[in-house]
């Protein structure tokens, strides 16, 4: 699996890149919210990515954050979508904004999504509401999503130990600082789960 790509852009049309890595082109899909942050063409970016096989086709999928990377797995795997409407749903609505809007039960408005309709955006909230809360969470909680990647390792672990996500990020809110890495940071949330 290649979960990251670091190199520089050589083109740049939505949504296809072209990214040189010590002389090899790679083809690389990514939604519109990655494509509003890219630098200009000549300079080094780097892209967190997802490489997705199918029998006929191997595609790349580049993504600014984890968090968009989370969520377009998250997509592929409810039935009916695809990646390629995955990426529609990423260039149409933030990460936060969508976990919000599918822990509210809003599909009207995921039916704004261009390729969304009535069926598979009550699906989407379904089969997303509970996987989602790691999401919410973060945005809910102080942490911005889109950054800090410590506090957004440090939540990951935690539900990995078992916390329910809306219990890590309360535990991490309580002890979020900028300075501290993610083992810091899960260091202390287990001991204010311990000392109450």
């Amino acid at each position: 699996m290649i979960g990251r790509i670091s190199g520089k852009l050589l083109e740049k049309q939505p949504p296809a890149l072209l990214i040189d890595v010590q002389g090899i082109g790679y083809e690389v899909d990514a939604p519109m919210s990655t494509f509003y942050n890219l630098p200009a063409l000549g300079e080094n970016v780097t892209l967190h990515t997802h490489l997705h096989v199918r029998e006929d086709v191997q595609q790349l999928f580049g993504f600014a954050s984890r968090e968009e990377r989370s969520l377009f797995r998250e997509l592929i795997k409810v039935s009916g979508v695809g990646a390629k409407l995955a990426l529609t749903v990423l260039s149409g609505i933030s990460v936060q904004d969508f976990a919000i809007t599918v822990q509210s039960g809003d599909a009207t408005s995921l039916t704004r999504l261009p390729g969304i309709g009535r069926k598979t955006a009550e699906r989407l909230i379904i089969d997303l509401r509970d996987k989602l809360d790691a999401h919410s969470a973060v945005g809910a909680s102080g942490m911005p999503v889109g950054a800090g990647d410590a506090s957004v390792d440090a939540l990951s672990a935690l539900q990995s130990l078992g916390y329910k996500p809306a219990e890590a990020a309360r535990l991490l809110k309580k002890v979020t600082a900028p300075d501290l890495n993610s083992e810091q940071l899960i260091r202390l949330a287990l001991r204010q789960a311990v000392n109450g």
